[in-house]
């Protein structure tokens, strides 16, 4: 499959950027090995907390989310006690989980 050019550029300045972001926490320390999966080590990269969670969730109508988001966006649905809830997953690219209340109960969505 060839990518095209114009989405060539974003996605390596993207790669860079992570790449350079990775390196700088690497010269802070190193990783640490936590054990072994099928005989490979497995390394802590990123110290806890280091991707924040969206801990108060900006909920917006349907109608607003229809003029944010493509028809054709995946997200994460949960519905409890009646109550539903539909958190974006380009959102969560950058966080990887949101805390929330739904139905009376406390939840926490992760991409």
């Amino acid at each position: 499959m060839k990518i095209p050019r114009l989405l060539l550029v974003p996605v390596l300045g993207a790669g860079l950027l992570f790449l350079c972001a990775t390196m700088a926490v690497g010269a802070e320390r190193k990783p640490e090995v936590h054990g072994t999966f099928d005989g490979d080590p497995m390394y802590t990269v990123l110290p806890a907390d280091a991707i924040p969670a969206i801990r108060e969730p900006k909920i917006v109508s349907a109608a607003e989310a229809a003029d944010q988001m493509a028809a054709d966006e995946p997200v994460i649905g949960v519905v409890i006690g009646g109550q539903a809830r539909a958190y974006s997953t380009w959102q969560l690219d950058a966080h990887e989980i949101v805390n929330d209340e739904l139905g009376g109960a406390a939840i926490a969505a992760t991409w």
